[in-house]
């Protein structure tokens, strides 16, 4: 009989497919993390301090109310309302308020609740027709100066 033990091989842990596991949830993390600081953007819009501008002989204002509803100013100084809200009707307008000169201030002064949507048209339509002077009227935010 035979009692001697038979030796046994040393054990050995591989560590190579541990090393893939941890590089693989490495990966992961990296990339959920990435997602989740998308979602996470916050939008601190700017406040606008300074002096008022210099006033113009004429200069095409544009104000556009909560609803999204236009007003251009006529020579007079008041505004009146379009007759519809289509973008040809805007077009007209201010081809009308501008005549031939490209160069007038144009002045856009929208609602804090204004749909993105109608300040964007009213750019692109002042833009389409060769306004170069394109403005934003602000309220000056009284504190520090």
């Amino acid at each position: 009989m035979d009692f001697r033990r038979r030796k046994r091989p040393p054990l050995e842990i591989s560590v190579t497919p541990m090393i893939d596991v941890v590089f693989l949830l490495l990966i992961f993390f990296m990339v959920t993390t990435t997602f989740n600081r998308q979602t996470e953007l916050k939008v601190s819009l700017p406040q606008a301090k300074g002096v008022e501008a210099e006033k113009q002989e004429k200069i095409i204002t544009l104000l556009i109310d909560a609803e999204g509803i236009y007003y251009i100013s006529a020579d007079d100084g008041k505004f009146h309302q379009l007759v519809n809200q289509k973008l040809s009707t805007l077009r007209k307008a201010l081809e009308q308020a501008a005549g031939n000169s490209r160069q007038i201030p144009f002045v856009i002064s929208a609602d804090g609740k204004t749909p993105h949507q109608a300040v964007i048209s009213a750019l692109d339509i002042a833009s389409d027709l060769g306004f170069k002077r394109i403005t934003f009227a602000t309220k000056n935010v009284p504190g520090n100066s």
